[in-house]
């Protein structure tokens, strides 16, 4: 699987990256295809008390998933979006196994 990070309007450190590419490594687990995966980290309304926010893009054979969080640090928002990206990816694994009886 291909991860690629981007920061919006301002430099992620290391150790934030590093946490992100750990846990989308997990993803595997829930589905065994996933091509691509792109996260795009942005700061939004500075100064408000949520102005992280974390998108995520996922690509499977036959599907671009999609999430969107914002909260308070980036690594709570992006364990939102990740658990939808996995809600998401075991609606596609379902969808799979009864096509396929």
């Amino acid at each position: 699987m291909k991860i690629t990070i981007q920061d919006v309007r301002f430099t992620a450190d290391q150790k934030l990256k590093d946490y992100i590419s750990d846990k989308l490594q997990k993803l595997d687990k829930f589905h065994s295809k996933i091509i691509e995966t792109a996260v795009y980290l942005k700061l939004e309304n500075a100064g408000q008390i949520k102005d992280k926010v974390v998108e995520m893009k996922l690509n499977v054979p036959g599907s671009t998933l999609m999430a969107s969080s914002t909260d308070k640090t980036f690594e709570a928002a992006f364990d939102d979006g990740l658990e939808s990206m996995k809600r998401q990816l075991k609606k596609i694994n379902d969808k799979a196994q009864v096509a396929a009886r």
